[in-house]
């Protein structure tokens, strides 16, 4: 019988219905797939890159604490996670990625207007 995704360390509920949602049921499935497969179909699905999902996943996976990650290992991650944004997450404008990679964060015209 095939075991949970949640009962990989570091995932829950959320992660389970994300990855359920873009068909990896199971943890043997997630396992098989890998950190970077697995995450490329959510991002694929339209979820939100989010580098800590990312890392926890990877860590997860590793059997390893979530904040386990650090120091150079966190930077080749993290170069990772850039890769697959950019091959798997829909194009915006080119003033957007530019934004989205020093980090800004789109404001809303609601927010704006205050």
């Amino acid at each position: 019988m095939p075991s949970a995704v949640s009962s990989i360390r570091n995932l829950g509920p959320a992660m389970e219905q994300a990855f359920a949602g873009v068909g990896i049921a199971s943890a043997e499935a997630l396992r098989d797939l890998g950190t970077d497969a697995a995450y490329a179909r959510l991002l694929q699905a339209g979820h939100r890159p989010h580098f800590i999902a990312y890392y926890v996943l990877e860590m997860g996976l590793q059997g390893r604490p979530w904040n386990d990650c650090k120091g150079e290992e966190k930077i080749r991650l993290r170069a990772r996670f850039d890769q697959l944004k950019r091959e798997h997450t829909p194009q915006t404008s080119a003033l957007d990625m530019a934004l989205d990679e020093l980090g800004v964060v789109p404001v809303s015209r609601k927010e704006s207007a205050s």
